[in-house]
């Protein structure tokens, strides 16, 4: 049966919090596909194509053709920043796009310029800004929640999501004021400097009914008051963590060795980035929150507990260091240590040299369009579906993380083709070789 989903008429607003690398590289992006001086390489929503009914039918749409997204003419961009550069000046500064491109869309670029971050430092200790908000937690969130309602009044929109594309903040766990949505909107009022940039806004956003997707390993939207908050609204949440890089070739390479029961005794990773992001994470306690979301990956495929003989003792260690000479570039060197049939030792050796905001924009646009879809299909709280693009996934509680990118891309079809009314597909394929079983009771 088709659910029924609301058509995505009008325009659609993506007002994301940190206008730095990654947001600008995805704002000159779509602007340079709309123009027809680029494509969007990268985006399933906009390159990708689905299978539907058996492989006989051959019946593949792009699934921009299949289920009901957003136009990418219908978009319109804006955002907050602790710097007041407009976007322009942002992506220059960012150096991720070369200066033709950005001149070519400069005019649009131009018009965006930041509204003030909800900003603590302490959260972002290596981050300097001045174009941010003052005010009690509770005055930050009415704040932000009155800038997205003049920015829907003033853009004539329809709809609204909202995708974090700011800072790793520093790592803390979650304690009883992120327990439930009361206890959470009392330590607003109580100005709790528990309550990190990230939440004002994840907060705001779902307040309003607006969907909200986490691109940093922060903790956000995964916490019970947040989730209460999403389900009270009917309003869909994504996190966490945008699965870029390392990780993306981790998500690839680990299913493939443990499909085929090949052990591994170590998996050593290390990385080179100089954007802002570098910055940041330089910090020892905002790295910690960017390991942790690292780390589980492995564990998460490899499931050590129940496969001893062949991961039980496994050493996975991860580093990440700031080196500007290389900006958005980021470089990762990758030393997997491997055995084999008869525990023969082999080795795998990977060198990425990959540019973190190409690999990320595209991200988050889907998760844009996406979440957007899933408002308009009446899905609220947690979109586990999503997890193809994070490196953390959220999951209903109690609930593994499932992180291998194969199986969260059957997830995503399957979750898109039950939407349609479309038969999900289990790539069995018995009913091709039906002959194989005639006479068989």
């Amino acid at each position: 049966m088709k659910i029924n989903i609301k058509p995505a008429e009008g325009k659609l607003g993506i007002l994301i919090p940190g206008l730095g690398a990654v947001a600008t590289t995805l704002i000159a992006g779509v602007e340079a596909v709309k123009k027809g001086i680029s494509q969007p390489i990268g985006s399933l929503t906009q390159m990708g194509s689905i299978r539907l009914g058996k492989r006989t039918e051959n019946r593949n749409p792009k699934i921009k053709d299949f289920v009901p997204l957003a136009n990418l003419n219908d978009i319109v961009f804006g955002g907050w920043d602790v710097y007041e550069d407009n976007v322009y000046e942002a992506a220059v500064n960012a150096a991720v796009l070369e200066r033709g491109l950005l001149d070519q869309v400069r005019e649009g670029l131009e018009s965006i310029k930041p509204m003030k971050a909800a900003f603590d430092k302490n959260y972002a200790k290596n981050l300097d800004g001045s174009h941010v908000k003052t005010g009690t937690r509770q005055e930050l969130a009415e704040q932000v929640m009155e800038d997205i309602r003049n920015f829907k009044e003033q853009n004539g929109l329809d709809r609204v999501v909202l995708v974090w594309c700011g800072s790793t903040e520093v790592y803390f766990e979650a304690s009883e004021i992120h327990q439930s949505l009361a206890a959470f909107e009392q330590a607003l009022k109580d100005d709790d400097k528990r309550i990190a940039p990230s939440m004002i806004y994840a907060y705001a956003a779902l307040k309003l009914g607006v969907p909200f997707a986490n691109g940093a390993p922060n903790l956000t939207v995964d916490i019970p008051a947040m989730i209460e908050l999403a389900k009270q609204t009917n309003t869909p949440i994504a996190g966490k963590d945008f699965k870029t890089g390392q990780t993306l070739m981790k998500t690839v390479l680990a299913p493939g060795l443990a499909a085929r029961s090949l052990g591994v005794h170590g998996w050593f990773s290390t990385n080179i980035l100089g954007n802002r992001d570098g910055l940041v994470l330089d910090d020892p306690d905002n790295f910690k929150t960017k390991e942790i979301s690292k780390l589980g990956v492995l564990e998460d495929i490899f499931k050590p507990e129940d496969n001893q003989e062949l991961y039980g003792n496994i050493f996975h260690k991860i580093r990440i260091n700031y080196y500007p000479p290389h900006g958005d570039n980021k470089e990762s060197w990758d030393n997997i240590d491997i055995f084999g049939w008869l525990g023969y030792k082999m080795q795998i050796k990977i060198n990425f040299l990959c540019r973190d905001s190409i690999l990320a924009a595209p991200i988050a646009l889907d998760l844009a369009l996406f979440s957007d879809m899933a408002k308009r299909a009446g899905m609220s709280g947690v979109q586990e579906w999503l997890s193809f693009y994070l490196k953390s996934p959220q999951t209903a509680p109690g609930l593994h993380a499932e992180n291998d990118i194969f199986k969260q891309l059957i997830k995503l079809e399957n979750t898109l083709r039950y939407l349609m009314g479309e038969d999900l597909i289990t790539h069995l394929g018995l009913d091709y070789y039906d002959d194989m079983f005639a006479g068989q009771e």
